[in-house]
């Protein structure tokens, strides 16, 4: 989230009254609320909007859907009118004055996907047009301490082109406070952190920039006052694409493919999620943040959302030295910074790198190594420069950007940049003398910034606060180094931001956690058996010998959406609990009395900012490939390592004395792993949960097929779908060779659910005369001789499996929910079937 910014300048500083504090921006931003059709209306229900991707082209408008219209009922009695469309309006005229609104907009990118767009936006939203509320640009900044002159007086310049008095648009900034706490900056401490955003925005006013149809909102208060709507749409965003397709964004951190932290590939999904969030029409980001942005008109296809954001990337400004490909707030001298001083400025420029020819050693920059190299280095411009020179870039892109700037050298003024860098080249102007004249023009640029501090009583104030914190924060970091042995236990550990469940009195402590199925269209009875099983297990710990908590069934709906089960339906995965904890009371209605269900998405909107922040914490610990482990590879989703870094916070928010995992699963192995090296690693105040990984028995009825696709309805028992009679058809087919007690199901189907554990055999005395089995030790010995028949065996299991199924239809048929939910599952079902026979398409 560190954007490096681009912008136009008007010499006079603007005048306002100060930016509200982050309380008041909800206020403040309200008309820029109400902006755009498709791409502003997200939710998780984004999947369900009409259309392909595709462009804008401005035609339609936000009433009715966006893309729609309002015309479904149909007031003509006419039968044969009901298929008639109103004629579309006639298109608005294209004027001189829209024209430079789509010349000045366009001239501050790089790049522009697509100009066409561009031109349908401005025609549907922008310079008179009946669109109140305009259309909206955005760009986001981590209020990190520091601002270069990228970042100051480029973006400054760019937002007054982009918003220019009667274009009719709003630039919208992405305050990341809530980032800038999750990183560590000014300590952990949001106020200190939105007292940076303040004098960062302090310096936006000082150099210029016009703030008439500017909003700030502050990542803290949006995230958190609208989490039932910013997580849902990341969690939609993840589910769409796969693991290979998020690594390529990591670009945005600056970091190369294979070095990956977990985090890292959360991070590319929330930027994207803030481009719905904030209802952009324009992503005006640097080229750096083009591939995450690339991801936002993607996602639009893959959600089926017709308008998709235009990408308008503006140019990424070089480092001061040999072969630094864009400035860094972590190298004083890579840049100018708003703060330097005339000595400072003088001293930079002068020793900045300014060659007059391409040089091959420059590709390298002489202060990284190999494995510091920032990743994407190809992709940061767009356009081809040999000489990468910085003195240049900044004279072209920053000193001759406002309209009708002219540079001066010595006591030649020029107007345009390619004669600039021919006269240069060609040594008619020397090194020495362009440097001189851009310390000139740079010093006139940072006056005013310079002034405004000086003189303005807030923004002095903020700037010396801003100050005490970086003294603060490096003796912080002195301190924390300085002593004896690495400086172990010098540094205070910082607070362990987590949900807390207990604090909250939505569970008891030390609790047993067991984890609900992922849902499916088709609940199976393993799944209830599994479940049940789960929940029966305690963990032999001393934790949990000596505080009983509640026994705790936690329904991961916001981890199944994420993991695209059901297709990410939301009222099919409710109904898919639904039906499970209806079938669980009716087969142990006993234990179901003692058992806290606990929803997800419920306990995470109980506190969303410690829980995100600890599951972001959680990804910041564990390498990519610990997290995917040995099943999943880069072709799988990537909500499936979104679940999985959800279910370690899930599991901290919990506090459980004992967690039971399927020991069928192939994943529960790694997530074994990645609690218990959390806890031990991270979490040293808080005890381990014990694990356990039960084994449930199969209750299979055939053998294994070799693939999914040879499976048969007579293979298991479902929740639904499987009256009475099926208890006896499908135990008449189920698998049952004599002799063969290695995979016999009538006898495991039996004795998982005969009532008190004893299975009685009807048969004549001339076969053996009837007998009661209480272990199934005992029954699988005499199958194995022979001494019990396959068929005395089978019509034993047709009355249990009877019994079974009759006990859970009933318990289905008595809830109205329960029936209605089983209504709700068949439909999905339906549609996945449907859906997989068009080949995927939704």
């Amino acid at each position: 989230f560190f954007l490096a910014l681009v912008a136009t300048h008007d010499t006079s500083i603007a005048t306002m009254a100060d930016q509200p504090p982050p309380a008041a921006v909800e206020a403040a931003s309200a008309a820029a609320d109400d902006l755009s059709s498709k791409v502003a209306s997200m939710n998780v229900a984004g999947s369900s909007e009409g259309g392909s991707g595709g462009k804008s082209g401005g035609k339609k408008k936000k009433g009715g859907g966006g893309g729609g219209g309002g015309n479904n009922g149909n007031n003509n009695n006419n039968n044969n009118s009901s298929s008639k469309k109103a004629p579309p309006p006639p298109p608005r005229e294209w004027t001189p004055e829209m024209q430079a609104d789509y010349d000045r907009i366009l001239s501050v990118g790089e790049e522009c996907i697509s100009a066409t767009e561009l031109r349908g936006l401005i025609t549907a939203k922008g310079r008179g047009s009946d669109h109140a509320a305009g259309f909206n640009l955005y760009d986001g900044f981590e209020p990190s301490g520091r601002m270069h002159i990228a970042q100051g007086v480029f973006k400054a310049m760019n937002v007054n082109k982009c918003t220019s008095d009667g274009t009719n648009s709003t630039f919208v900034f992405w305050v990341a406070d809530w980032f800038a706490l999750m990183n560590d900056k000014m300590g952990g401490d949001l106020s200190k952190i939105q007292i940076v955003g303040q004098y960062l925005i302090e310096v936006w006013k000082a150099a210029g920039m016009d703030l008439t149809n500017v909003v700030f909102k502050w990542a803290s208060d949006e995230i958190t006052n609208n989490a039932d709507r910013y997580w849902p749409t990341m969690l939609d965003v993840a589910r769409r694409f796969n693991i290979t397709r998020i690594k390529k964004c990591c670009q945005i951190m600056g970091r190369l493919e294979g070095s990956l932290t977990s985090a890292q590939v959360l991070y590319p999904l929330m930027q994207c999620t803030d481009v719905f969030f904030l209802r952009a029409d324009i992503c005006q980001l640097g080229v750096d943040q083009r591939k995450v942005n690339m991801l936002a008109r993607e996602y639009c296809d893959a959600a089926r959302i017709k308008r998709k954001p235009i990408i308008l990337s503006h140019h990424m400004l070089y480092g001061l030295k040999a072969g630094q490909e864009k400035m860094s707030k972590s190298d004083p001298d890579s840049a100018v910074f708003m703060e330097d001083t005339v000595e400072d400025v003088e001293r930079k420029i002068m020793a900045a790198y300014c060659p007059s020819r391409a040089e091959a050693a420059a590709a390298t920059s002489t202060s990284s190594t190999e494995g510091e190299a920032d990743a994407g280095k190809e992709s940061m411009h767009l356009t081809e420069d040999t000489l990468k020179n910085p003195c240049l870039d900044y004279i072209e892109h920053i000193i001759l950007s406002p309209p009708g700037a002219t540079f001066t050298v010595g006591s030649t003024t020029y107007t345009d940049f390619p004669t600039i860098k021919a006269a240069f080249v060609e040594g008619i102007i020397s090194e020495s003398d362009l440097k001189r004249g851009l310390i000139d023009e740079l010093n006139q640029l940072l006056d005013p910034v310079r002034k405004h501090f000086a003189e303005d009583e807030r923004a002095r104030g903020l700037l010396e606060q801003v100050r005490q914190f970086k003294r603060e924060t490096a003796a912080a970091a002195g301190s924390s180094g300085s002593g004896s042995g690495g400086g172990a236990g010098t540094a205070q550990p910082a607070q362990t931001r987590r949900l807390n469940l207990v604090e909250l009195g939505k569970v008891q402590p030390n609790c047993h956690l067991v984890l609900a199925p992922m849902p499916s269209v088709r609940p199976t009875l393993q799944e209830a058996l599994d479940t049940l099983d789960q929940l029966k297990a305690k963990a032999k710990s001393t934790a949990a010998d000596t505080a009983e908590g509640d026994l705790v069934l936690f329904l991961s709906d916001w981890t199944a959406k994420v993991c695209n089960a059901v297709d990410a339906d939301a009222k099919a995965i409710d109904a898919y609990y639904t039906i499970l904890l209806t079938s669980l009371k009716s087969l142990d209605a006993e234990l179901m009395a003692r058992v806290s269900i606990i929803r997800q998405s419920d306990a995470v909107l109980s506190d969303p900012s410690n829980y995100w922040i600890s599951v972001i914490n959680v990804g910041r610990h564990f390498m990519l490939d610990d997290v995917m482990g040995d099943t999943l590879q880069d072709n799988d989703c990537v909500g499936n390592v979104i679940g999985r870094l959800m279910l370690v916070g899930d599991v901290m928010g919990l506090e459980p004395a004992s967690i039971a995992l399927p020991a069928r699963s192939a994943e529960s192995a790694t997530i074994h792993t990645l609690i218990g090296r959390y806890f031990h690693e991270k979490l040293a105040g808080m005890s381990t949960p014990s694990t356990m990984l039960v084994e449930s028995p199969s209750l299979a009825l055939q053998e294994a097929k070799e693939s999914d696709a040879h499976k048969t309805e007579n293979d298991e028992y479902f929740l639904l779908d499987d009256p009475k009679v099926h208890g006896k058809s499908k135990m008449k087919k189920a698998f049952c060779e004599p002799g063969n007690v290695e995979f016999c199901p009538p006898i495991v189907v039996s004795f998982a659910f005969a009532d008190g554990g004893e299975i009685a055999i009807s048969r004549s005395e001339e076969n053996g005369g009837d007998v009661t089995y209480t272990q199934q030790a005992d029954m699988e010995a005499d199958f194995q001789s022979g001494a019990l028949h396959p068929g005395d065996l089978k019509a034993a299991a047709f009355g249990i499996m009877v019994t079974t199924l009759t006990r859970l239809a009933d318990g289905i048929k008595a809830d109205p929910d329960t029936a209605k939910a089983g209504k709700c599952l068949k439909q999905a079902e339906k549609k996945a079937a449907k859906s997989k026979k068009g080949g995927g398409k939704k």
